[in-house]
């Protein structure tokens, strides 16, 4: 089997080992990875426009997503496509925004 299967409880688990990180990437091949982002209730985002496109997937928490000039409010059940290059982040954070994000090609850095 080629397939790879995860749970979001063991993703969740894993990013809460590593302490004071954002971004979790849980999963990469070269056509696309993928990875948990979480921010807390008033921060500020600090991403930076990807070369890949993305898709979010709003897990837990309640935000405003900026892309370029337009603001969208967004919560659990969210999903957004981000196409590469574009302007983006959450603001407005009024709870802890948990996402999950996949990149298409495979990020080339770090959220």
């Amino acid at each position: 089997m080629n397939a790879q299967v995860f749970t979001l409880t063991d993703i969740v688990a894993r990013h809460n080992e590593r302490a004071g990180t954002l971004f979790y990437e849980f999963f990469r091949v070269p056509t696309l990875s993928a990875g948990l982002y979480r921010l807390a209730a008033g921060a500020t985002d600090p991403q930076q426009p990807h070369g890949e496109d993305e898709v979010y997937f709003v897990l837990h928490g309640h935000a405003t997503l900026q892309v370029e000039t337009d603001n969208v409010v967004v919560g659990p059940g969210s999903i957004a496509h981000i196409p590469a290059r574009v302007p983006h982040r959450f603001h407005t954070i009024t709870e802890p925004l948990e996402v999950l994000v996949v990149f298409a090609p495979a990020e080339t850095a770090a959220c």
